[in-house]
C-alpha cells in the first residue's frame, strides 16, 4: 500500500461528491420545467449511483477480519439515473403547455428533497476535505520528522 492511498481514496470521494451535487443543482435548476431535453415530457428528476472502485462491501469486511492492511479503493460514480416518479399535474389552463383539459405536466423535482440531498452532499464532501487534509497534515509532520 501507498502512503498516498488515502489521500486517492478520499479524492475520488471528493470526485463522486462533486457531481453529486452538480446533478442536485441541476435538478433545483429544472424544479419548475415544464419541457425536457427532447420537448416532450418535463424534466425527469436525476440521482448519482455510487458504487465501490473494487470489490463489494462484504469482501473487504471479510479481507479486514482477517487481515488488519487491508482497505478500500475508492468510490466511483457507476450511473445517472431518471426518477420514474409520475410528473405533477397543475391546473393552468393559461399555460402554453396545458393539455385540453387544462393541466400542466411539471417535473417531478422535490425541492426540499433536493435540499436535503444537498445538504447531505455538502455535509459527506466537508468531511472529506478534512479527512484529506488531516492526512496531509500527517504526511507532513513525518516529513518534518525525518530532517
Amino acid at each position: 500500500m501507498s502512503i498516498f492511498h488515502s489521500m486517492n481514496t478520499t479524492a475520488s470521494a471528493l470526485t463522486a461528491g462533486r457531481l453529486r451535487m452538480d446533478v442536485i443543482s441541476s435538478n433545483m435548476a429544472n424544479v419548475d420545467s415544464t419541457r425536457g431535453v427532447t420537448g416532450a415530457d418535463p424534466y425527469r428528476r436525476k440521482s448519482v449511483v455510487m458504487e465501490p472502485k473494487e470489490g463489494q462491501f462484504s469482501s473487504f469486511l471479510n479481507t479486514a477480519m482477517n487481515r488488519s492492511d487491508s482497505a478500500g479503493s475508492g468510490v466511483k460514480v457507476s450511473r445517472i439515473v431518471a426518477d420514474e416518479t409520475p410528473f405533477k399535474m397543475v391546473f393552468d389552463p393559461s399555460h402554453p403547455d396545458a393539455n385540453g383539459e387544462g393541466y400542466v405536466e411539471m417535473s417531478n423535482v422535490d425541492p426540499l428533497r433536493e435540499m436535503v440531498d444537498l445538504i447531505s452532499a455538502t455535509r459527506s464532501y466537508e468531511a472529506n476535505v478534512t479527512v484529506f487534509n488531516a492526512n496531509k497534515g500527517m504526511l507532513m509532520k513525518a516529513l518534518e520528522i525525518g530532517k
